[in-house]
């Protein structure tokens, strides 16, 4: 079938593309181009799954005998107390599956497609069948598309046919219609790979209607695995249970043995071993790392698997691109150098406007009349760069902004030749060889007023050894060893300035044929060279002080010149006094024994490709190094993936590169991923807090009822009132601490040790010795008040209130490791305020309502015995305090 038949069943126009109303009417009817997945738990169903835990079913049965045994009244406490933790429960699952979904339709691929005559990208989800797309090297094919045109294109399709070799692309219509999928070169399939080149095709199926779709059950979408530390929480979470069950089932034989009665024996058992128990603790974790990565969302970062989070706090190195990273990839051409002569260019960024001057007067590239000595040849220079160019610039009428659709350095060749009022639709294009980052040059083969040119860029040393002549002082001459010295003398001069060096060349073409090979690119004429300035981003120079602050190294890592790259370097401050600038070349003649023995003094790697990233990444993961990794193009992939934190570029990069990423850059700045580490060194740091108050608050509450028996008191707390302090301490304060800002001096702290324990730095002996001043002061507070003639609904009701009021207490002490409270604002987490506040009133509520004190048994308490729960609370912020400012001073004699 021709592409115009083609077109006419499918009713869209093969220019045009469809109209947009009909492309909305058709994902209406057809659905989104997605490929099913496993249903997601609807929010009934999610909430019911609260019920199938463990604990819960234990609760549970506790509330079964308490029926037996006709104790209606503690049965029905317990039963609510169960329903408001599932409440609580589904909230946290909930709201951690939404956050997750949320970064899913985020991190989700784009398409590119052209609809009602204009170029648009939307998400790879929205194409339906009769879309125009538009596919280039890097680009994941969205839908099955029939081609239209192809430029050099060649696509990996193993996803489908296992075969590893790109596949060229034809747009010629096949002989035979029942052919193998491998086979078929005029169609590009969902889920394959374009490795080079350029097309256009006619989605012709979407979906589970595509070839992808038709094999779906082969690549069913695979659970989400836990990151590191939930699979370390999870393994001492186990621990905690088998302890604290033994230590629950011995408080409950030692009191059937002293004579307490079974029933309360049994419930309090249970009781305590479900508040002891930190069931809840793996669920906040999911919940403290998906806020923090949509806080990192606000702060241009995504991260696409949730390992990666723990892994910024670990960073050592941060192997970074020059350009668009590092700098602004706002390339304008402030320079063109030719025939020994230098020629200013004005203007800002892409805007298609500015002046040519030459000796300090304006000259008119179209003018022969012009003072330049060599217009023919400056035009010639120039059109080499606007045909040889596939980027577009669009005007955006709002902002009156210059959109660039393509590489920043073509955007920036673009609208040198437009300042001069040149025009590319007087040329045809024939044929095209593409840039790739392997052969550093694009040629394209173009016809004007019928006569035939192939015009060629690339990089100047290269295209100087393809060249055999050179456009000097007005006339072609031969290339010789006087003019080669000038012209690297001159991309010296321009190099030292920060100029990016890009060098034009052409040849008049002879031949009958209209396709070009590698060996076209030869006998070339040398028309001279372009200065591109790509300005230092605001604010990178800061992030690398940071870094190197928080311990972290930062390496460049670059395409262009060595000259170019130290200068950035300096201008940055990453270079450093002793720090070297190793080339691609000198790379590859050290061994890798060499390379690990240099690498810790190399601060700029300069004319380097993919190949060699990825052998840094492996020379500096064999030294211990936990490495972060930029990229963008397709052969950046291998690096990304060897690295600890691959790092795709959301503007620039490729789809390809950003399936390899664990986290994208959305707007391509270095200082966004010093912003991601430090949000991640926060986010670890949260955890642990969280982790600190929740064990604290645990022990105090096993040592609570243990010390009683051992002590040969009554016990403290009954069944319910257990329960009630999981419910209103363990919740809501815990949740609020995963929302802590970031520390002040936190990037101030060397990276944390990958395998460091979740009890190192002191962690461990806090929540230990925390967890037995809680305990013992509540239980001094019981025995106090038993001694001093108290009924026991009052003592009970005083250690009650002091266990809960000591843990509202406490969470405040574990809001910093490195600060004490006193010097901490209390306003910078208003949302641990209203959690404290909210569990504060509930506690309240239970000893002043009436219907509460009946259903917990709490009795109304007298000034004088809320004094003394206020001064127990108190006690355990001075203990927890105490043991802080011991550590610190341990620590800072040591240091």
């Amino acid at each position: 079938m021709t592409p115009a038949e083609l077109a006419m069943k499918l009713q869209t126009d093969i220019n045009r593309g469809l109209r947009v109303a009909e492309a909305q009417r058709r994902l209406a009817q057809d659905g989104e181009n997605r490929l099913q997945t496993k249903n997601r738990l609807s929010p009934w169903k999610l909430f019911f799954t609260e019920f199938a835990d463990f604990m819960v079913l234990v609760l549970l049965g506790a509330v079964v005998i308490s029926v037996a045994l006709g104790e209606w009244h503690d049965a029905l406490t317990i039963l609510a107390i169960v329903f408001l933790n599932s409440i609580l429960g589904f909230v946290q699952e909930y709201r951690a599956e939404r956050s997750l979904e949320a970064l899913r339709e985020l991190s989700a691929p784009q398409a590119h497609v052209i609809r009602q005559g204009a170029r648009k990208t939307i998400p790879a989800s929205q194409v339906v069948r009769g879309d125009l797309v538009l596919v280039e090297a890097g680009h994941r094919v969205p839908a099955d598309l029939r081609l239209l045109e192809v430029t050099g294109l060649e696509v990996d399709e193993s996803p489908l046919t296992g075969e590893s070799i790109p596949v060229p692309k034809t747009n010629r219509p096949l002989d035979s219609p029942q052919l193998e999928l491998g086979d078929r070169k005029n169609m590009l399939f969902a889920g394959t790979t374009v490795t080079r080149g350029r097309g256009k095709g006619i989605a012709v199926a979407t979906g589970m209607h595509t070839e992808l779709g038709k094999i779906a059950g082969m690549l069913a979408e695979s659970e989400a695995g836990l990151t590191p530390l939930q699979k370390r929480l999870e393994h001492l979470g186990k621990i905690l249970v088998l302890v604290c069950i033994v230590i629950c089932v011995l408080v409950g034989v030692i009191g059937i043995a002293r004579g307490e009665d079974f029933r309360l024996m049994f419930l309090s058992a249970v009781s305590l071993a479900v508040a002891a128990i930190p069931e809840g603790l793996p669920a906040i974790v999911t919940i403290a790392l998906a806020l923090g990565v949509q806080r990192m969302i606000k702060r241009s970062v995504i991260i696409r698997r949730l390992p990666a989070v723990e892994t910024l706090g670990c960073a050592t190195v941060i192997c970074s691109d020059k350009t668009g990273t590092l700098t602004q990839n706002q390339m304008m051409v402030t320079t063109c150098y030719l025939g020994g002569k230098e020629i200013e260019v004005t203007g800002d960024g892409f805007a298609p406007s500015g002046h040519f001057k030459w000796q300090g007067q304006e000259i008119r590239p179209l003018e022969d009349s012009s003072a330049f000595p060599d217009p023919s040849g400056l035009r010639m220079l120039l059109a080499a760069g606007l045909y040889c160019n596939n980027a577009d610039l669009e005007l955006i009428p709002k902002t009156k902004q210059w959109r660039l659709t393509g590489d920043p350095t073509e955007g920036a060749l673009l609208a040198l030749g437009l300042k001069a009022g040149l025009n590319r639709e007087r040329v045809k294009r024939l044929a095209e060889l593409e840039f790739t980052s392997e052969r550093k040059r694009m040629s394209v083969l173009v016809e004007e007023n019928g006569a035939r040119f192939l015009y060629t860029k690339g990089a100047a040393d290269l295209l100087l050894e393809r060249s055999t002549k050179i456009r000097w002082w007005g006339t072609e001459v031969a290339l010789d060893e006087r003019h080669k010295q000038q012209l690297f003398q001159a991309m010296e001069k321009m190099a030292r300035r920060s100029l990016r060096i890009l060098a034009l060349a052409y040849r008049p073409w002879t031949a009958e044929k209209s396709t070009l090979s590698e060996d076209d690119e030869r006998g070339l004429v040398f028309l001279g060279m372009v200065g591109i300035k790509d300005p230092v981003r605001p604010g990178v120079k800061a992030a690398i002080n940071l870094c190197r602050q928080a311990g972290i190294r930062t390496i460049m890592i670059t395409g262009d010149f060595p000259v170019t790259a130290r200068a950035v370097g300096e201008e940055l401050g990453l270079l450093r006094r002793d720090g070297l600038v190793l080339t691609g070349t000198e790379l590859d003649r050290l061994s890798p024994a060499e390379l690990r023995r240099i690498i810790g003094q190399v601060d700029i790697f300069a004319r380097v490709n993919p190949y060699h990233k990825l052998k840094i990444v492996q020379a500096l993961k064999e030294q211990g190094e936990i490495v972060a990794m930029t990229g963008d193009g397709v052969n950046d992939a291998p690096a990304i993936k060897e690295a600890d934190i691959g790092v795709a570029m959301g503007i620039s990069g490729t789809d390809v590169t950003k399936e390899a990423s664990a986290m994208v850059i959305t707007d391509d700045n270095f200082a966004s991923i010093v912003a991601a580490v430090e949000e991640g060194r926060g986010i670890y740091s949260n955890i642990r807090k969280f982790i600190r108050y929740l064990l604290g608050c645990n022990i105090g509450e096993i040592l609570t009822m243990f010390s009683a028996v051992l002590l040969r008191l009554p016990f403290p707390l009954l069944p319910i009132q257990i329960l009630w302090i999981n419910l209103v301490t363990d919740g809501l304060p815990a949740i609020a601490l995963g929302v802590e800002p970031t520390e002040r001096g936190l990037m101030q702290e060397p990276p944390r040790p990958p395998q460091e324990g979740i009890f190192s730095r002191g962690l461990g002996y806090k929540v230990l010795i925390q967890g037995v001043t809680i305990g013992l002061i509540t239980t001094a507070v019981f025995s106090f008040a038993l001694k001093t003639g108290a009924s026991m609904p009052v003592a009970r009701t005083m250690s009650f209130c002091t266990l809960v009021f000591s843990q509202l207490s406490y969470v405040f002490a574990c809001r910093s490791e490195t600060q004490p409270l006193v010097k901490m604002r209390l306003w910078t987490n208003l949302y641990l305020l209203g959690a404290v506040a909210i569990s504060g009133l509930m506690q309240f509520m239970v000893v002043s309502h009436p219907l509460a004190r009946r259903l917990f048994q709490t009795v109304a308490l007298p000034p004088s015995a809320w004094g003394i729960v206020f001064l127990g609370a108190i006690g355990s912020v001075v203990a927890a305090e105490t043991v802080s400012w011991v550590g610190r001073y341990v620590k800072n004699k040591l240091a």
